[in-house]
């Protein structure tokens, strides 16, 4: 297998793979998100999670009215800027992101003790900072 084809088969398989765990989610994929960045990156306004999520910023301040009406996040004036809100994680929604977690990683858990013998296990633990190192090379660029 070539490095074309090498990368266009762990394209496929990763995001299969990230698709199937998803399934596993109990809340919307954009507000799962949106807990996640502020999680990873700390207080954000909604056009930041609009920009990192790709979306119009009507489509993310919806999800953030949906997650400020749950208690997961809270708002409060920019320091820089009081015309913006600055969104942070409540301990709340840092609960229910932990429960997602949580979640997705059993259900991917079980399923690797079910389909993976010992070696395969040690393989798929070996592969692990390889894909981590490729993430990082990806992000940086």
């Amino acid at each position: 297998m070539d490095d074309k084809e090498l990368a266009e088969e762990l394209r496929l398989t990763i995001g299969r793979l990230v698709r199937t765990v998803r399934t596993a989610d109990t809340m919307p994929p954009g507000e799962a998100a949106v807990l996640g960045y502020l999680d990873r990156g700390g207080p954000l306004t909604t056009a930041e999670i609009a920009a990192r999520r790709g979306v119009t910023h009507q489509s993310a301040a919806k999800t953030v009215k949906d997650l400020l009406a749950q208690n997961f996040v809270r708002a409060e004036a920019h320091p820089g800027d009081g015309r913006k809100l600055l969104l942070h994680l409540t301990q709340t929604g840092r609960d229910r992101l932990a429960e997602e977690r949580r979640r997705r990683s059993d259900w991917l858990g079980a399923a690797i003790n079910d389909v993976l013998d010992a070696d395969e296990r040690r393989t798929l633990e070996a592969a692990l900072p390889l894909l981590s190192r490729l993430s990082t090379h990806l992000h940086g660029k």
